[in-house]
């Protein structure tokens, strides 16, 4: 069972990068804490667009939301990162 939860974990986590526009996100979130008004200023896109695209992230345990006041706020989920690292170099030497 355990192994069936890790492989949905990857697939989501895969599903959540194939997109572009996740994928920049992702990136931009590399460097630390972020708001979503932050993010929302590097694209051409609507705020409810940047909120489906958050809500994929987070979905996947990719990244995590915190909420202060009217804000939302993003960062890298640590513990879903290092379990994505350590899957994608096992058995590399």
């Amino acid at each position: 069972m355990k192994n069936e939860t890790n492989q949905k974990l990857i697939v989501n986590c895969m599903r959540a990068l194939s997109d572009p526009v996740r994928l920049e996100i992702f990136e931009m979130l590399k460097s630390g804490r972020l708001c979503a008004c932050k993010i929302l200023e590097r694209f051409s896109i609507s705020q409810p667009t940047l909120s489906y695209h958050m809500k994929q992230l987070v979905d996947s345990g990719l990244v995590d939301a915190e909420k202060e006041w009217k804000w939302s706020y993003y960062t890298l989920n640590p513990e879903t990162l290092s379990y994505l690292t350590e899957f994608l170099s096992d058995g590399i030497v």
